[in-house]
């Protein structure tokens, strides 16, 4: 079981309306293209993104240079910027999905829903008294499969806001 096909397709719809979007740019404001950058493009590269914690670097190569396509087409003010400045813009693809189980795994613990996600997530009890007892840190299970490692009951505490600092102002400033 393979994420590929999927890869494969998602990169081409981000290439295909990335490509459109450059032939209508000349008449959109940059908050016009920033919008249909948000509803084509991100909508696409956001949607269950987080079943692809794990995928193999090649497939995140992928999906990041379909990402590293946009900002020369939306931002064209910033053209004298370099390449990684204007990324900077876009977290990568790579933290973005950790970004998501990150969020949905505090939204989980903070309101108990989705229930069957709440369900499987245990909080993790040290066997003695230990200082990080009080930080409720989330159970690792043992998974001997790289296809288990995907499971979201494995990825929820290997990506928890603790392991995540750059993450952590954000999802604290939303839950405020």
């Amino acid at each position: 079981m393979t994420i590929n096909g999927h890869v494969s397709s998602l990169s081409r719809s981000i290439h295909f309306y990335t490509r459109a979007l450059r032939h209508i740019r000349p008449a959109l404001s940059e908050s016009m293209a920033s919008t249909l950058r948000a509803s084509l493009v991100k909508s696409r590269l956001d949607h269950a993104n987080s079943i692809m914690y794990g995928m193999s670097a090649s497939n995140m190569h992928r999906l990041q240079s379909a990402q590293n396509s946009l900002p020369r087409v939306v931002l064209p003010s910033l053209r004298h910027l370099s390449a990684s400045e204007r990324l900077s813009y876009w977290l990568p693809v790579h933290y973005r999905i950790q970004f998501k189980i990150a969020t949905l795994t505090y939204k989980t613990l903070a309101t108990c829903q989705p229930s069957y996600f709440y369900n499987i997530l245990q909080l993790h009890q040290p066997s003695r008294a230990l200082r990080s007892s009080t930080q409720q840190l989330l159970q690792v299970p043992c998974m001997s499969t790289d296809f288990g490692r995907r499971a979201f009951n494995y990825s929820s505490p290997a990506t928890s806001i603790k392991n995540c600092p750059s993450l952590r102002p954000y999802i604290v400033s939303r839950a405020t």
